[in-house]
């Protein structure tokens, strides 16, 4: 991380290369596109979560139809306990 001597020089280079009158245009135009950025960086997550949350729901249905469709949950046909038919 630069240093307060650092973060001058930095200052004053930017200052000579883009000149007093352009630095306030050029925070703006930096600071819009922070702003774009990051909400689509949020809109990114939040249809990604969303996603997820579609599936994992899918997964649960699915994982419980599997479970009650399974042969050891079918009904079998057992003899009596003591040991008579019907």
């Amino acid at each position: 991380m630069p240093g307060p001597w650092e973060w001058a020089i930095i200052i004053l280079i930017v200052v000579l290369l883009f000149g007093a009158k352009k630095l306030p245009e050029l925070a703006r135009s930096l600071g819009r596109s922070m702003r774009i950025f990051k909400s689509e960086v949020k809109e990114m997550k939040d249809e990604n979560n969303t996603t997820n949350e579609q599936g994992q729901i899918a997964t649960s249905k699915k994982n419980d139809e599997d479970f009650w469709n399974s042969p050891e949950m079918q009904p079998r046909s057992t003899k009596p306990v003591d040991g008579t038919q019907d």
